[in-house]
C-alpha cells in the first residue's frame, strides 16, 4: 500500500513538471537583423546559459526603476581606472537611477587622476612587471599610468584634507560629499568636461560609503596628515555612526519612503557585504523588524561554491536577513560573468529607453533624519536590547584568588 502512495506520488508529481514544462518559454530566438532595439536583443536573443543571467538580470534592472525601488549600488575593485564609472555609472546617477553607492577608496582615489590631467592608458598586462617598474609606470592588470600620477593625485587629497570643514569626526558619507564639493570646484576652475563620481554624486546627492576607508590611499594621505601635523589636523572617520547610518538609510527608504530596494552588485567584497549588513544590523543587532532587500542582482565571476563572500548568492543572504524571501524567489540573478564584459551593453539598453528615468532621490539630505528616526527606535526598544548584552564569562579574577587560598 505505502509503495502504491509512492509511485502514485511520483506520478503526480511527474505530471506536474510536464505540465510546468508546457509553459515554459519556448528557446526559438530569431535572425538578428541589425534593426532590433537594444532591448529587443537581450530580451529576444539570450536563451540560456550566462546569457539567460544577463536577460534575466537586465529584467531586474528594469523593475528597479518601474517600481520605484531605492537602488544601492555596489561597486568592488578599481573599476574607475576602467572608465566603468564614465561610461555607466554617472549616466545613471544623471537620470536618477542610483540612490546609494558603496565602494572602494580605490575607486575615488584612481577616479581623480584625469581630473587633474593625468592619463590611463592601455598596456600590455605580460610586457615584464620589473621593466614597467624601471620605467616608473604603475600597472593595473592591462592598464596603466605613470608614478607620478600617484603623487600628484596625493598632494591633490592632502590640501583639500587640510582644508576647515574637514577637521571634524564624519563619517564616510560626509568625507566624500566634501570631497565632491571641491573636485567640483576644481573641475569648475580647469574647464573638465567629464566629470568625476565624486563630483556627480555630491551634485545629485547621492551618498557615497567606503566600508574599508583605511583601505585606499585617500586615507593614507589622511595617516600622512595626522603624523606630520599632529593635533592640529582633526579629522577622523567614525566608524561606528557610519555603520549606523548605513542602517538608518536603509531604514529610511523603506519605513519612512515606504519604497522597495533594490542592490545592484558589480563585483564583490566589501562594498558588497557593508550595504547587505544593513539588514543584520536593523534585525538581528537592533532588533528593528526589516524584511531584506527586495531586489538582488550581481555582476561577477567567483564561484558561488567556495564560502566566499563576493560571490554569496541571494539565497545564502536570505538566511542572515540581507534579502527578502520574494526576492530569492522572484527578485533575484547572479550573472556569473566580469562586470566591465556585460554591465555596459544592459545599461546601454536600459537608458535606449527614454522612460528609465526619474526624479533624483538626493538621500544624501535625508541623512540626519534617517539617523534621528533610527535612533528613535533603538531607545524604544532599549529595556529589552539591554538583555542582549550580558553573557556568563568565566571570571579569571576570582578563580585565581580561589587558587591562591587553597596554596596557603
Amino acid at each position: 500500500m505505502a509503495k502504491a502512495k509512492a509511485q502514485s506520488g511520483k506520478a503526480v508529481s511527474g505530471r506536474g513538471h510536464r505540465a510546468a514544462f508546457e509553459r515554459a518559454r519556448d528557446v526559438r530566438p530569431t535572425a538578428i537583423t541589425g534593426r532590433e532595439r537594444p532591448r529587443d536583443i537581450i530580451e529576444g536573443k539570450f536563451p540560456a546559459y550566462v546569457g539567460r543571467q544577463e536577460r534575466i538580470a537586465f529584467g531586474l534592472m528594469r523593475r528597479s526603476i518601474e517600481e520605484d525601488a531605492r537602488v544601492f549600488l555596489t561597486l568592488s575593485g578599481a573599476m574607475t581606472p576602467a572608465g566603468l564609472h564614465a561610461s555607466c555609472i554617472i549616466p545613471l546617477i544623471e537620470r536618477g537611477i542610483i540612490d546609494v553607492i558603496t565602494t572602494t577608496g580605490a575607486n575615488l582615489y584612481h577616479d581623480a587622476h584625469r581630473v587633474i590631467g593625468h592619463r590611463i592608458r592601455e598596456i600590455d598586462p605580460s610586457a615584464g612587471d620589473l621593466q614597467y617598474r624601471l620605467a616608473k609606470i604603475i600597472r593595473i592588470y592591462d592598464l596603466g599610468f605613470w608614478e607620478e600620477t600617484l603623487l600628484e593625485t596625493d598632494k591633490l587629497f592632502s590640501a583639500i584634507l587640510r582644508r576647515p570643514e574637514f577637521q571634524k569626526k564624519m563619517t564616510t558619507t560626509e568625507l566624500h560629499y566634501k570631497l565632491g564639493k571641491q573636485i567640483a570646484a576644481i573641475e569648475h576652475a580647469l574647464g573638465v568636461q567629464e566629470p568625476s563620481l565624486l563630483s556627480t554624486a555630491y551634485r545629485y546627492g547621492v551618498p557615497i560609503f567606503v566600508g574599508a576607508v583605511q583601505d585606499g590611499s585617500i586615507f593614507l594621505n589622511v595617516v600622512k596628515l595626522k603624523r606630520l601635523l599632529g593635533d592640529a589636523f582633526k579629522l577622523e572617520i567614525d566608524v561606528n555612526d557610519d555603520v549606523f547610518e548605513m542602517g538608518a538609510i536603509q531604514h529610511h527608504c523603506f519605513s519612512t519612503d515606504k519604497r522597495k530596494m533594490a542592490v545592484w552588485i558589480l563585483g564583490g567584497g566589501v562594498p558588497k557585504n557593508y550595504t547587505l549588513q544593513g539588514e543584520p544590523l536593523l534585525d538581528q543587532i537592533l532588533g528593528v523588524p526589516t524584511h531584506g532587500f527586495d531586489l538582488d542582482l550581481q555582476f561577477c565571476v567567483d564561484p558561488v561554491d567556495n564560502g566566499a563572500l563576493s560571490s554569496c548568492p541571494a539565497g545564502e543572504g536570505h538566511t542572515w536577513g540581507k534579502v527578502s524571501a520574494e526576492s530569492v524567489a522572484y527578485g533575484s540573478m547572479y550573472v556569473h560573468s566580469d562586470v566591465t564584459a556585460v554591465f555596459p551593453w544592459l545599461v546601454y539598453a536600459l537608458l535606449s529607453d527614454p522612460n528609465m528615468r526619474r526624479t533624483p532621490s538626493r538621500l544624501y539630505a535625508a541623512r540626519d533624519a534617517a539617523v534621528a528616526k533610527l535612533q528613535h527606535e533603538v531607545d524604544r526598544r532599549r529595556k529589552t536590547l539591554l538583555t542582549t548584552i550580558d553573557y556568563p564569562l568565566p571570571d579569571d579574577g576570582k578563580k585565581k584568588a580561589k587558587k591562591k587560598g587553597k596554596k596557603g
